[in-house]
């Protein structure tokens, strides 16, 4: 009886592991090209500050969306949990990762592309309340930021 318990407990505590967040080691084809997926594992690299050659840069402005959206469903058919690190953007594949910088501050974060949008003329970018918060931007609404492309998802 002990044997079975101790077995069911490791069987649910491993099947409840997740995998690392960073990691893929592929390489996608981007308009004849090739951008670089790399993993949090890579010698040298550290994805909250270091950027290896080839990874997409934008400069533009971001804003956020919060109470009107949370628990709505997003473009990929998530639930949208406004305090979660998460973004829209118009054509970043789902699961892209992205650091944003804000060019006031220079507050770093990591979102992950869950839902399409902005749906307004001159912003790259609509932020998650939770990423706006950790940015300071979030009683201004709108900023100027630097997007990095740190791993491209997949659709």
């Amino acid at each position: 009886m002990n044997r079975f318990l101790i077995v069911s407990v490791l069987m649910l505590l491993i099947g409840c592991s997740s995998a690392p967040r960073f990691y893929s080691g592929k390489q996608l084809p981007v308009e004849n090209e090739k951008k670089r997926i790399f993993t949090s594992e890579d010698n040298g690299i550290d994805t909250l500050r270091n950027l290896s050659n080839g990874i997409e840069i934008v400069t533009g402005y971001a804003s956020f969306y919060a109470d009107d959206f949370n628990g709505k469903q997003t473009a990929n058919g998530e639930t949208y949990n406004m305090y979660e690190l998460t973004a829209a953007h118009r054509t970043y594949p789902f699961n892209t990762m992205i650091r944003v910088v804000n060019l006031a501050n220079n507050k770093t974060i990591i979102v992950r592309i869950n839902d399409r949008g902005p749906f307004v003329d001159g912003r790259i970018i609509d932020l998650s309340l939770g990423a706006a918060i950790q940015l300071d931007m979030n009683n201004t609404g709108i900023q100027e930021v630097r997007l990095e492309i740190i791993e491209w998802g997949i659709d």
